[in-house]
Protein backbone atom coordinates (compact mmCIF):
# COMPACT_ATOMS: atom_id res chain seq x y z
CA UNK A 1 0.00 0.00 0.00
CA UNK A 2 2.83 2.42 0.91
CA UNK A 3 4.58 1.87 -2.43
CA UNK A 4 1.36 2.58 -4.30
CA UNK A 5 0.89 5.85 -2.44
CA UNK A 6 4.46 6.93 -3.15
CA UNK A 7 4.07 6.06 -6.81
CA UNK A 8 1.19 8.50 -6.99
CA UNK A 9 3.18 11.43 -5.66
CA UNK A 10 4.78 13.95 -8.01
CA UNK A 11 8.54 13.62 -8.42
CA UNK A 12 9.10 17.07 -6.87
CA UNK A 13 7.27 16.04 -3.70
CA UNK A 14 9.44 12.94 -3.38
CA UNK A 15 12.61 14.99 -3.73
CA UNK A 16 11.48 17.44 -1.04
CA UNK A 17 10.57 14.62 1.34
CA UNK A 18 13.91 12.83 0.93
CA UNK A 19 16.58 14.11 3.36
CA UNK A 20 20.15 14.64 2.19
CA UNK A 21 22.47 11.71 2.87
CA UNK A 22 24.58 12.23 5.99
CA UNK A 23 27.63 11.13 4.03
CA UNK A 24 27.04 13.77 1.36
CA UNK A 25 30.16 15.96 1.52
CA UNK A 26 28.61 18.87 -0.39
CA UNK A 27 28.29 21.94 1.89
CA UNK A 28 24.80 23.31 2.50
CA UNK A 29 23.96 26.57 0.76
CA UNK A 30 25.99 29.46 2.19
CA UNK A 31 28.53 27.17 3.88
CA UNK A 32 32.05 26.21 2.93
CA UNK A 33 33.87 22.98 3.76
CA UNK A 34 36.84 23.17 6.13
CA UNK A 35 38.04 19.73 5.00
CA UNK A 36 38.93 18.69 1.46
CA UNK A 37 38.14 15.04 2.18
CA UNK A 38 41.62 13.68 1.55
CA UNK A 39 44.29 15.44 3.65
CA UNK A 40 44.78 18.02 6.40
CA UNK A 41 45.41 21.02 4.18
CA UNK A 42 44.22 24.10 6.08
CA UNK A 43 44.72 22.43 9.48
CA UNK A 44 47.64 22.40 11.91
CA UNK A 45 48.08 20.26 15.06
CA UNK A 46 49.39 21.71 18.32
CA UNK A 47 50.80 18.32 19.43
CA UNK A 48 52.09 15.16 17.74
CA UNK A 49 51.12 15.34 14.09
CA UNK A 50 51.31 11.57 13.61
CA UNK A 51 48.18 10.85 15.68
CA UNK A 52 46.05 12.87 13.22
CA UNK A 53 45.06 11.73 9.77
CA UNK A 54 42.56 11.95 6.94
CA UNK A 55 41.10 9.27 4.71
CA UNK A 56 37.92 8.59 2.74
CA UNK A 57 36.25 11.85 3.70
CA UNK A 58 37.08 11.55 7.41
CA UNK A 59 39.43 13.42 9.74
CA UNK A 60 40.51 11.10 12.53
CA UNK A 61 42.61 11.06 15.67
CA UNK A 62 43.86 7.68 16.88
CA UNK A 63 45.06 8.45 20.41
CA UNK A 64 46.18 11.13 22.81
CA UNK A 65 49.24 13.32 22.48
CA UNK A 66 48.08 15.21 19.43
CA UNK A 67 46.92 18.28 21.30
CA UNK A 68 44.42 20.06 19.10
CA UNK A 69 43.97 20.09 15.34
CA UNK A 70 43.15 23.71 14.55
CA UNK A 71 42.18 25.52 11.37
CA UNK A 72 44.76 27.87 9.96
CA UNK A 73 41.95 30.36 9.37
CA UNK A 74 40.25 32.28 12.19
CA UNK A 75 36.51 32.85 12.59
CA UNK A 76 34.41 35.26 14.63
CA UNK A 77 30.65 34.90 14.31
CA UNK A 78 29.70 31.71 12.51
CA UNK A 79 27.57 28.61 12.23
CA UNK A 80 29.59 25.40 12.39
CA UNK A 81 28.24 21.98 11.45
CA UNK A 82 30.17 18.78 12.03
CA UNK A 83 29.48 15.08 12.33
CA UNK A 84 31.52 13.01 14.78
CA UNK A 85 31.83 9.36 15.74
CA UNK A 86 33.22 8.25 19.09
CA UNK A 87 34.83 4.95 19.99
CA UNK A 88 34.12 3.36 23.39
CA UNK A 89 35.45 5.49 26.23
CA UNK A 90 36.46 8.33 23.90
CA UNK A 91 36.90 11.91 25.04
CA UNK A 92 37.35 14.86 22.69
CA UNK A 93 36.10 18.35 22.04
CA UNK A 94 35.44 21.11 19.53
CA UNK A 95 37.51 24.26 19.94
CA UNK A 96 35.95 27.65 19.22
CA UNK A 97 37.53 31.11 18.87
CA UNK A 98 40.81 29.88 20.30
CA UNK A 99 44.35 31.17 19.82
CA UNK A 100 46.99 28.59 18.91
CA UNK A 101 48.77 28.87 22.25
CA UNK A 102 47.17 27.64 25.47
CA UNK A 103 44.32 25.27 26.29
CA UNK A 104 41.28 26.08 24.11
CA UNK A 105 38.97 25.14 26.99
CA UNK A 106 40.17 28.29 28.77
CA UNK A 107 41.82 30.63 26.26
CA UNK A 108 38.98 29.98 23.81
CA UNK A 109 36.00 27.69 24.30
CA UNK A 110 35.68 23.92 24.21
CA UNK A 111 32.46 22.12 23.36
CA UNK A 112 32.72 18.72 25.04
CA UNK A 113 32.47 15.40 23.19
CA UNK A 114 32.60 12.26 25.33
CA UNK A 115 31.24 8.75 25.76
CA UNK A 116 28.74 9.93 28.39
CA UNK A 117 27.28 6.50 29.08
CA UNK A 118 30.51 4.50 28.96
CA UNK A 119 32.95 6.86 30.67
CA UNK A 120 34.50 4.93 33.60
CA UNK A 121 34.30 7.76 36.13
CA UNK A 122 31.68 10.22 37.33
CA UNK A 123 31.27 13.24 35.08
CA UNK A 124 30.51 16.75 36.27
CA UNK A 125 27.48 18.32 34.62
CA UNK A 126 29.70 20.55 32.45
CA UNK A 127 31.67 17.52 31.18
CA UNK A 128 28.81 15.97 29.22
CA UNK A 129 28.59 16.10 25.44
CA UNK A 130 27.45 19.45 24.12
CA UNK A 131 28.51 21.44 27.20
CA UNK A 132 30.71 24.51 27.01
CA UNK A 133 33.41 22.86 29.10
CA UNK A 134 33.55 24.15 32.69
CA UNK A 135 31.19 26.99 31.77
CA UNK A 136 27.67 25.97 30.66
CA UNK A 137 26.42 22.37 31.10
CA UNK A 138 24.31 20.71 28.43
CA UNK A 139 20.64 20.63 29.38
CA UNK A 140 20.19 17.07 28.11
CA UNK A 141 21.97 14.12 26.52
CA UNK A 142 21.00 13.26 22.97
CA UNK A 143 23.71 10.83 21.91
CA UNK A 144 23.48 8.04 19.41
CA UNK A 145 25.05 4.67 20.33
CA UNK A 146 28.83 4.48 20.26
CA UNK A 147 30.04 3.74 16.74
CA UNK A 148 27.26 5.73 15.06
CA UNK A 149 27.60 9.19 13.56
CA UNK A 150 26.30 12.17 15.54
CA UNK A 151 25.57 15.65 14.20
CA UNK A 152 26.47 18.86 16.02
CA UNK A 153 25.46 22.40 15.09
CA UNK A 154 27.10 25.36 16.80
CA UNK A 155 26.10 28.99 16.30
CA UNK A 156 28.26 31.79 17.73
CA UNK A 157 27.04 35.37 17.36
CA UNK A 158 28.74 37.80 19.68
CA UNK A 159 28.25 36.54 23.23
CA UNK A 160 25.43 34.16 22.27
CA UNK A 161 26.27 30.47 21.77
CA UNK A 162 23.73 27.83 20.74
CA UNK A 163 24.59 24.14 20.48
CA UNK A 164 22.50 21.36 19.00
CA UNK A 165 23.25 17.64 19.20
CA UNK A 166 21.37 15.45 16.74
CA UNK A 167 18.80 18.14 16.12
CA UNK A 168 18.04 19.04 19.74
CA UNK A 169 19.24 22.22 21.47
CA UNK A 170 21.38 21.38 24.50
CA UNK A 171 22.92 24.82 25.16
CA UNK A 172 21.44 28.27 24.55
CA UNK A 173 23.79 30.59 26.41
CA UNK A 174 24.70 34.24 26.74
CA UNK A 175 28.39 34.37 27.60
CA UNK A 176 27.96 37.76 29.27
CA UNK A 177 26.28 35.93 32.13
CA UNK A 178 29.16 33.47 32.41
CA UNK A 179 31.92 36.07 32.28
CA UNK A 180 31.00 37.38 35.72
CA UNK A 181 31.51 33.96 37.29
CA UNK A 182 34.10 32.37 35.01
CA UNK A 183 35.88 35.24 33.29
CA UNK A 184 39.10 35.11 35.34
CA UNK A 185 39.55 31.38 34.66
CA UNK A 186 38.15 31.53 31.13
CA UNK A 187 39.49 34.65 29.35
CA UNK A 188 38.45 33.01 26.09
CA UNK A 189 34.84 33.88 26.81
CA UNK A 190 35.70 37.47 25.86
CA UNK A 191 37.38 36.56 22.57
CA UNK A 192 35.58 37.61 19.43
CA UNK A 193 37.64 35.58 16.98
CA UNK A 194 39.93 32.57 16.76
CA UNK A 195 40.56 29.12 15.34
CA UNK A 196 38.18 26.16 15.43
CA UNK A 197 39.29 22.56 15.75
CA UNK A 198 39.23 19.17 17.43
CA UNK A 199 40.89 17.58 20.45
CA UNK A 200 43.17 14.56 20.78
CA UNK A 201 42.63 13.09 24.25
CA UNK A 202 42.71 9.30 24.47
CA UNK A 203 41.28 7.06 21.76
CA UNK A 204 39.88 7.19 18.23
CA UNK A 205 37.41 9.87 17.20
CA UNK A 206 36.33 10.61 13.64
CA UNK A 207 34.97 13.81 12.10
CA UNK A 208 33.36 14.47 8.73
CA UNK A 209 31.20 17.02 6.92
CA UNK A 210 32.90 19.97 8.63
CA UNK A 211 31.08 23.02 7.28
CA UNK A 212 31.16 26.65 8.38
CA UNK A 213 29.24 29.79 7.45
CA UNK A 214 30.51 33.18 8.64
CA UNK A 215 27.71 35.33 10.06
Amino acid sequence: MRSCLLAGLPLAALLIATPARSDDAKPPEGFKSLFNGKDLTGWKPTGKAEVWGAEKGVIYVDKGGGGWLLTEEEFGDFELRVEYKLSKGANSGVALRTPREGDPAYVGMEIQLIDDEGWPGKLADYQHTGSIYDVVPASKLNNKPIGEWNAMRIVCTGSKVTIEVNGQTVVDANLEESKEKKGAKHPGLSRGKGHVGFQSYNTRVEFRNVFIKPL
